[in-house]
């Protein structure tokens, strides 16, 4: 009996451990990382169904070895309600990229950012 409260004690610290509220700029290191290692579970997890289609379409072109650092930086950041972009940069790519979030049951989740969409960089 002892046993199973202990189990359960410690079942109950990991589940809600896992559920912690990112910020845009951690969420987007989290994407970035997953995209760049080919781990698809994560990048699902963090991206919308739009967002996760855009980016595994072209993930085979830049899958980088799982030992190596990304060196992710953000370079800059602007939110505005449940909208946040964010220029970052890596050291997988010379070129700045821009993600595009969207904030979805509390959690922020990179979105695709289409040509029409204006951000403020």
């Amino acid at each position: 009996m002892k046993k199973l409260v202990v189990f359960s004690l410690l079942l109950l610290f990991i589940s809600c451990t896992g559920n912690k509220n990112m910020s845009p700029s951690e969420t987007a290191k989290v994407v970035a990382e997953s995209f760049y290692h080919s781990d698809k579970a994560t990048l699902k997890n963090y991206t919308t169904a739009e967002g996760y289609a855009n980016l595994s379409s072209i993930q085979e072109m830049f899958v980088e070895d799982k030992n190596s650092e990304s060196d992710f930086k953000v370079v800059d950041e602007a939110t505005e309600g449940d909208v946040a972009w964010i220029k970052y940069s890596t050291a997988y790519d010379p070129k700045p990229g821009v993600f595009k979030l969207v904030q979805k049951d509390g959690q922020w989740k990179v979105t695709h950012n289409g040509p029409r969409d204006k951000g403020p960089f």
